[in-house]
């Protein structure tokens, strides 16, 4: 949100001379954070002064262009120049060169003088141009930095304007004026407008507030305006989508009169371009009360206007000229033509406001907040106005809104405003709250005063009551949020001051530290992060399919996952299943910005829904639920251990002279894993595997001693890499870390090592060709018995002299006692039986 400082004086007491600075520092004591100063004085400083053109001679030049030679005179007729600038004429008549020609004699404009610093440093002083001294520029509104509008130069008269010659523009078009910018929390939507900024600044300092809403004077109740009819059929969690609607009629409007300069320079240091006077004023309410609002060209209305939910696929043109179509929890103003608006989100483009409209409809309604989010982000259209809604929005205001807009309406656009109205719609209950009189202190540990908490409320706009055992507290119908008596105590703290609350360092407890699992995640993620890979957190929202590809190994298999009710995108709305699709997106947004080589994992949940989702009922607040209500709740929700996966792509380190990097392959996302299996000292079997996310023959599975699978290792699918736009050959593994964990020994033991020299043999089996190599490995380790050290496959042979149907697999073997040298014949005996046993179980052949 951003807060003129101009407009924020008029509602509270900020010193004259505060900056934006000074006044975030303010509101920073109540909670609020800073984000930005805009301060046009920043970028551009003066002499910049308001001309009159005396004489224009246009000047044809050889590349084809007309230059106008001008007289300006920059000080009053008779009056002596003051500014001493080299290149400023002390006759206060300045030579200008200028390229526009939507001016004529006797405009008055906006005169840079020499000396006069433009946005992006551009340095204005005297020089020769088109065989002339031209001593200043005559400005457009783009040059000043306070639009886009770069056709011609700013005409004075255009917006309203008919200033002494020589006055300040800088001040005349409010470019002294500065804006803080803050940043919002999503449950204080209040603190989106100026009144409700003036108000926290008021908490802040201890100073005065007058409330804008005071200032307008609005009728109690409002007849025979125009016909409204609030009709949802299909409310949202049983709660109407418009529970308010104001309508007020403005007559005999001039839409083409200029919006004044105090009123665009707000709304352009607000961060909202000025369009046309009708829309600037709409906007300019919105920013000061807090109330989205919406103007109708009466004309183009047809008919009752009736506020429902849309027909599946109906369709509507909105302000931004684009068709849309629309969804049955969609909220909509519609008429007898059909849908006019999507309520709290944009309005259609059939009523606009034009040059050519005379008779305006304001609208000001109340909302619901769920609506209006789903509206806006179903169809991706974020708008000032939903921004507002969502966050909840003021009931009470919006009769005050809609006459702040029809009195502007009237005052600068020249209207007349008709008398009836419309107000149609039923007051939410007000709810009060509770709050037992030691509650705050023994919560946030310091001793408040009864008049510290009383005085909290009342600034706050609440209701107070005292109890026979605390306070009765009614929020203000601005304060959505409050809702529970801890949200009235964080209040009070807020407000009395975080400063107050004594900053005391706990003390742990003695004889604990970090957990068995704990302690085995840290060391597995920092193993990972020593062999040179990058720990990155990927968002756990995904598309159903992606889960049915990562999650399942089976092609066509449907992959249980859990759906968001309220997603922040409708295309990733489900839990993940798998942590690849995001660690693949993650590499994926890398190398789409020239990070090619890259190694990254990522530990984190999954979430794998079971037969038993969520409960029936939500046990209620201030009261520990029963052990058998807590076992439900935990029933409800889905298993979510801890997986790890990791993807390469690119090379395994830089290319650099003398040295040639090697690609990453499927033995590099196995290491992965047989790195993290050794540093928990869990032993895994590693076996061909087959995964619709892995390339077919690339791919291992990866097992406990007790054969449960536990994960996959491998190169990705090619058409999946191709899907994704992602470079071929990449690879990936990925398992389920709690499982290692669970395997894991309590205590690793570390083998003796024996002194003794080792004795090493290979030996190269023929085997059937669908037999794995890691079967036959086991089966040589099983049978070359306790002085066996190691047994690792090197070679894998077909071709010439081996059958089609088999393989050779090629074992190296080594060999050592514990209590001596080994002879020849013992290593030789215990191959022997090693090739027995593989020979017993895969008639494996010996070459």
């Amino acid at each position: 949100m951003r807060i003129p400082l101009s407009w924020l004086r008029e509602f509270a007491a900020v010193p004259a001379n505060a900056t934006a600075e000074d006044v975030m520092a303010d509101l920073v004591k109540v909670g609020f954070e800073e984000e930005d100063v805009h301060r046009p004085t920043d970028e551009l400083q003066g002499p910049v002064v308001v001309g009159q053109v005396l004489s224009l001679v246009k000047e044809p030049q050889s590349n084809g262009k007309t230059i106008n030679w001008c007289q300006v005179r920059v000080v009053p007729e008779g009056q002596e120049q003051t500014l001493t600038h080299e290149g400023i004429d002390p006759s206060g008549v300045q030579g200008i060169v200028c390229g526009a020609h939507n001016f004529v004699e006797g405009d008055k404009v906006v005169v840079t003088l020499p000396g006069a610093v433009l946005p992006g440093d551009f340095r204005i002083s005297a020089r020769k141009t088109y065989g002339h001294l031209s001593a200043g520029m005559i400005a457009s509104v783009r040059e000043l930095g306070i639009g886009d509008d770069h056709d011609g130069i700013l005409v004075l008269s255009r917006i309203g304007l008919d200033p002494e010659v020589g006055t300040d523009a800088m001040e005349l078009l409010g470019l002294y004026d500065q804006a803080a910018e803050i940043n919002v929390t999503p449950d204080r939507g209040y603190a989106f407008s100026i009144r409700g900024v003036a108000r926290e600044y008021a908490h802040a300092t201890g100073t005065g507030f007058t409330d804008p809403a005071s200032q307008v004077t609005a009728p109690s109740t409002l007849s025979g305006g125009y016909a409204v009819k609030l009709d949802d059929q299909a409310p949202i969690y049983g709660v109407p989508g418009c529970d308010r609607f104001v309508a007020r009629t403005v007559r005999n409007v001039d839409p083409t009169k200029p919006t004044p300069a105090w009123m665009s320079s707000r709304l352009r240091l607000a961060g909202i371009r000025s369009i046309s006077l009708p829309v600037d004023i709409s906007n300019y309410v919105m920013l000061e009360l807090g109330q989205p609002n919406h103007c109708y060209d009466l004309d183009k209305l047809s008919g009752e206007i009736v506020v429902r939910r849309a027909a599946q696929g109906e369709k509507i043109t909105t302000l931004d000229a684009k068709e849309r179509t629309l969804d049955a929890e969609d909220l909509l103003i519609t008429d007898d033509s059909g849908a006019i608006g999507i309520a709290g989100v944009m309005g259609g483009a059939n009523t606009e406001v034009s040059d050519s409209t005379t008779s305006i409809l304001v609208e000001a309604a109340h909302f619901d907040a769920v609506s209006i989010a789903r509206s806006r982000r179903r169809h991706k259209l974020p708008s000032e106005a939903s921004k507002r809604f969502e966050r909840g929005v003021d009931w009470n205001v919006a009769s005050i809104a809609a006459q702040r807009v029809v009195d502007l309406l009237v005052e600068l656009a020249g209207g007349t405003a008709d008398e009836t109205g419309t107000d149609v719609g039923e007051a939410p209950q007000t709810a009060s709250i509770n709050l037992p009189a030691a509650a705050a202190s023994n919560l946030i540990g310091i001793n408040f005063t009864t008049e510290q908490i009383v005085g909290s409320f009342q600034d706050l706009g609440a209701t107070v009551e005292t109890t026979s055992d605390g306070y009765l507290v009614t929020p203000p119908s601005w304060r959505h949020d409050l809702e529970t008596k801890e949200d009235l105590i964080e209040e009070v703290a807020r407000l009395v001051g975080y400063d107050k609350i004594p900053a005391t360092l706990p003390v742990a407890p003695p004889g604990r530290g970090l957990t068995r699992t704990q302690q085995q995640k840290r060391r597995l993620v920092q193993a990972l992060a020593d062999a040179g890979l990058t720990e990155v957190l990927s968002y756990p929202f995904v598309s159903q399919s992606s889960n049915n590809t990562f999650g399942v190994a089976e092609a066509g298999a449907e992959r249980p996952a859990l759906k968001l009710a309220n997603p922040i995108s409708e295309e990733n709305g489900y839990l993940r299943t798998s942590i690849l699709p995001g660690l693949i997106e993650v590499a994926r947004r890398n190398h789409s910005r020239g990070f090619r080589d890259l190694a990254l994992f990522e530990a984190g949940s999954v979430f794998l829904p079971g037969d038993t989702l969520g409960t029936d009922s939500i046990p209620p607040l201030g009261a520990k639920p029963s052990e058998e209500v807590l076992d439900g709740l935990y029933d409800g929700v889905p298993h979510q251990p801890l997986y790890l996966a990791a993807v390469l792509t690119g090379n395994d380190s830089p290319a650099a002279a003398g040295h040639a990097p090697r690609a990453w392959d499927w033995a590099d996302a196995l290491d992965v894993v047989q790195n993290a299996a050794q540093v928990l000292g869990v032993e895994l079997i590693v076996s061909q595997g087959s995964h619709q996310a892995f390339h077919p023959g690339r791919v291992a599975a990866l097992s406990l001693r007790d054969g449960t699978l536990v994960g996959y290792a491998g190169e990705l699918h090619p058409k999946l890499l191709a899907s994704l736009d992602m470079p071929a050959r990449s690879v990936a593994a990925e398992f389920n870390a709690d499982a290692l964990f669970e395997a894991a020994a309590d205590v690793i033991v570390a083998k003796h090592i024996s002194t003794f020299p080792v004795a090493t043999q290979d030996v190269a089996l023929v085997v059937p060709r669908e037999v794995p190599a890691e079967a036959v490995l086991e089966a040589l380790r099983e049978g070359a018995g306790e002085l066996l050290e190691d047994v690792s496959l090197f070679d894998v042979y077909t071709g010439a002299g081996i059958e089609p149907t088999h393989k050779s697999l090629a074992f190296g073997l080594r060999f050592r006692a514990t209590d001596r040298t080994l002879t020849a014949d013992e290593a030789s005996e215990a191959r022997a039986n090693a090739v027995a046993l593989a020979a017993e179980r895969f008639d494996a052949v010996q070459r």
